[in-house]
């Protein structure tokens, strides 16, 4: 009996600290496959996030966020191999899948010395081919030491997952 109490107090305790704070523990939030969905307090739109580590690039980090509302299309790439000197700095790149160009000489904006973030008109072809996607490449001008490719397996499902969390967001 003491033990039930004692699980019920602590039970009571945990879920009274998640109601009372602030941030992500009010978020939606699902998963498909490894991917994460989810409306968090602070954000305006839902965001599909994929992470992993590659064994064959000396185990770094890989990152991307997507995200979009009627209006743009936003992207964030995240890899540790990356070690950009100017956050602001403007670079061009062409985007693309394993079966597929989106963009020639996107604009990709450094956001710190790890992350790149592209900001792109609405457009459902884009969608459409992020969808179909195993892979998402940047190959950036001048630069082939930078250029990457990202692993963005059920890229489909993240995106109809994401579609869902957009048409319900609270």
């Amino acid at each position: 009996m003491r033990r039930f109490l004692l699980a019920a107090l602590l039970s009571a305790g945990a879920l009274g600290a998640a109601v009372s704070s602030p941030g992500p523990a009010f978020a939606q939030q699902s998963r498909v496959g490894d991917w994460t969905i989810e409306k968090r307090a602070q954000d305006t739109h839902c965001n599909a996030s994929r992470g992993y580590k590659d064994k064959e690039d000396e185990n770094r980090n890989y990152v991307i966020v997507i995200t979009y509302s009627e209006k743009a299309i936003v992207i964030v790439m995240i890899y540790d191999g990356w070690e950009w000197d100017k956050v602001g700095e403007i670079l061009r790149a062409d985007v693309g899948t394993d079966d597929a160009d989106i963009m020639k000489k996107a604009k990709w904006e450094v956001m710190d010395k790890t992350t790149v973030r592209g900001i792109f008109e609405y457009d459902q072809t884009i969608m459409d081919r992020l969808s179909k996607a195993r892979r998402l490449s940047l190959d950036f001008e001048d630069d082939d030491e930078d250029s990457i490719e990202m692993q963005i397996p059920r890229a489909g499902e993240a995106l109809a997952a994401l579609k869902f969390c957009e048409e319900n967001r609270k």
